[in-house]
C-alpha cells in the first residue's frame, strides 16, 4: 500500500501533539464526553466471555482510558500507542501497570514489531477524525491484531465546532461513513451505535455555540493544573445527565463501532 507523504508525521506535528497534552491534559481528564466514552468501552470489554490477553489503546493520549481499564482488570496486559512524548510521559506516571510507547502508525519504531498480530482488542477512542488517510490508518492498526480480535472504536458525529477544528479534526462521521471505512479497511463490522441522545447532543450544541471563545475559556482556566469551579461543576452536571441518555438512536452524535478482524 502506498504511503502518502502527508501521512508521514513530521517533527512539527509531533511537537503540536505534545503541546496539545501540555495544554489540555486536565480538561480532557474531566471532560464528561470522554468519561462517557470510557464507560461505553469498559462495559463492552467487561462483557467479553474471555478476558483479553492484550488490549492495545491506539492513540492512548495521556493514559486516562488505560488507567480505568487496569483498575477494572479488563485484560492481562495493556499497551498504549501514542504519538506525543508528553502523552507518553504523563501516561507512564499515571498507569505504571501498562506499557506506553511513542508510535506513529505510519512510521512505527522497530520496537513495536513485537506486537504485530498479538492484540486481542484494540481500543481507538476519538482518533481517526484527526487522520488524513483513515482507511490506511485502519489497515495499519489491523496488523497489530490477532484473527478474530475486536476493534472498539469511537468517532464524533454531528456538526464540527471551532474547538474541534482547533484540535485538528478533519471530519466527523455518520453510521454509513464509519461502516464503509471499517469494511474497506478489511474489518468485519458487528455493530454501529449512535449514542448520546439527548444530553450529549445538548452538550455538543453548547460547545458549538460557544465557538472560538471556548478555546480561550480552556486556555484561561486550565494552565495544565486545574479547571475553574464553574467549569468543573458544568462538566460534572453533564456527566450525570449523560447517564440518562437513550441507547442507540438515529439522532445520537456519539458513534461507537464494534468490528472484528477476519478469522
Amino acid at each position: 500500500m502506498r504511503l502518502l507523504k502527508k501521512d508521514i508525521q513530521t517533527e512539527h506535528d509531533r511537537n503540536n501533539w505534545s503541546e496539545h497534552w501540555q495544554a489540555y491534559a486536565t480538561a480532557a481528564s474531566e471532560n464528561p464526553a470522554q468519561k462517557m466514552r470510557h464507560d461505553i468501552i469498559l462495559e463492552k470489554l467487561m462483557s467479553l466471555t474471555e478476558k483479553p490477553e492484550l488490549v492495545l489503546d491506539i492513540g492512548s493520549g495521556q493514559g486516562d482510558f488505560l488507567f480505568k481499564a487496569t483498575a477494572n482488570h479488563c485484560a492481562k496486559k495493556y499497551v498504549g500507542f501514542e504519538m506525543s512524548s508528553t502523552g507518553v510521559s504523563i501516561s507512564r506516571a499515571k498507569v505504571p501497570e501498562a506499557e506506553f510507547i511513542q508510535v506513529n502508525l505510519f512510521t512505527p519504531p522497530a520496537e513495536v514489531s513485537r506486537f504485530i498480530g498479538k492484540g486481542d482488542v484494540a481500543v481507538c477512542l476519538e482518533v481517526i477524525e484527526h487522520v488524513d488517510e483513515p482507511e490506511m490508518f485502519c489497515h495499519l492498526l489491523k496488523s497489530y491484531l490477532k484473527p478474530g480480535a475486536y476493534l472498539l472504536l469511537t468517532v464524533p458525529g454531528g456538526p464540527m465546532s471551532d474547538f474541534d477544528r482547533h484540535i485538528g479534526h478533519r471530519k466527523h462521521y455518520d453510521k454509513a461513513s464509519i461502516s464503509e471505512l471499517l469494511q474497506k479497511s478489511g474489518f468485519n463490522l458487528e455493530k454501529v451505535s449512535l449514542l448520546g441522545f439527548p444530553f450529549f447532543n445538548i452538550y455538543r450544541k453548547i460547545v458549538i455555540l460557544r465557538g472560538k471563545r471556548l478555546i480561550s475559556d480552556i486556555d484561561t482556566n486550565t494552565k495544565g493544573l486545574s479547571l475553574g469551579l464553574a467549569v468543573s461543576f458544568f462538566m460534572n452536571v453533564f456527566y450525570l445527565l449523560f447517564k440518562l441518555n437513550t441507547g442507540h438512536s438515529r439522532f445520537g452524535w456519539q458513534i461507537f463501532a464494534v468490528a472484528r478482524c477476519p478469522t
